[in-house]
């Protein structure tokens, strides 16, 4: 079994055709299926199903297929690792982060970045949760990760920072005059909710914040995404819950932010499978030292950690 067989496995995957993977990897046809059966040979049986039209994988395949997925991948961060240990000023560097990171921070630390290295080039891996953006990183779709803490990590977690939840009501709303708003105060409002909710001690996180507040939240709209859970708010559907980037570009004037009092807070980590080195490593202390000098302090809602966010 080699690296190049796994690689012609995964692009047959992809094109879902034998032919049109050997256009793709500039090899003759019968020298792919060749390939290929050296590594049905290795493993001890079919990994495809030669279709009519198409291929798919049989169940030995579909085991194979994350393993081969991970061998290349992490082949492709070795080749990058080594490029990158003499410095910082060439290649390319993948960053995986949930969206509201992605949306909120990075842009502010990609233009740091570009201009300080501007030959490196910058891949941007974007996951709704926590646990989609782990599961990626684990497999070796990205160098380096933003976002929470992640649990029983077994590669380097680094914090860079820390972020909280605001609230977003329309400016008529009777707290609109105010900066802060306890929990209990919202007990009877309608809320807006977003897809990308955490869970937090097997429950969502707006269910077990206003169950220790002692009352259920009442659910009026459910959204897929928190920049139109945001807008909704402001418009007077409900209250959300939101990071504050998020909330500067969305709110617009139709819109208050409130903080909650006690305020919500979290630590905002970057992780890795292996110590980041050479561009990687440059990445993180441009995170750590530009934390502080943000537009405005990070506000996360989506993925909030397993163990509940702190409250200062």
């Amino acid at each position: 079994m080699s690296l190049r067989q796994m690689e012609y496995f995964l692009t047959v995957l992809q094109e879902e055709s034998f032919t049109r993977a050997a256009e793709v990897l500039h090899v003759s046809q019968p020298a792919l299926s060749h390939q290929i059966k050296a590594l049905e040979r290795s493993v001890g049986g079919a990994l495809l199903e030669r279709m009519p039209r198409g291929v798919r994988l049989t169940p030995m395949g579909r085991a194979f297929r994350p393993h081969a997925e991970l061998a290349v991948r992490s082949a492709v961060q070795a080749r990058r690792a080594a490029r990158a240990a003499a410095g910082a000023e060439g290649g390319e560097l993948h960053v995986a982060a949930v969206h509201s990171v992605a949306v909120g921070v990075l842009p502010d630390v990609f233009a740091r970045w570009r201009a300080a290295h501007p030959r490196v080039l910058l891949h941007l891996h974007e996951y709704a949760t926590s646990q989609a953006l782990e599961e990626q990183v684990e497999r070796g779709t990205a160098d380096l990760a933003v976002g929470p803490a992640p649990a029983d990590w077994p590669g380097t977690v680094v914090p860079v920072g820390e972020e909280d939840i605001v609230l977003v009501v329309p400016f008529d709303d009777r707290f609109a005059g105010r900066t802060t708003v306890t929990l209990p105060e919202l007990a009877d409002r309608p809320w807006v909710r977003c897809a990308m909710e955490p869970v937090v001690h097997g429950e969502r996180f707006l269910d077990w914040a206003c169950g220790r507040a002692g009352f259920t939240p009442r659910t009026t709209v459910f959204t897929e995404h928190t920049s139109t859970a945001v807008r909704m708010a402001a418009a007077g559907v409900g209250v959300c819950a939101a990071p504050a980037p998020l909330v500067r570009d969305a709110v617009g004037e139709g819109g208050v932010v409130l903080t909650p009092d006690p305020a919500w807070r979290r630590t905002l980590t970057v992780f890795s499978r292996v110590p980041p080195t050479g561009a990687a490593e440059a990445f993180v202390d441009l995170l750590r030292s530009a934390w502080p000098r943000l537009p405005v302090p990070l506000r996360e809602y989506e993925d909030c950690p397993q163990d509940g966010p702190a409250v200062a």
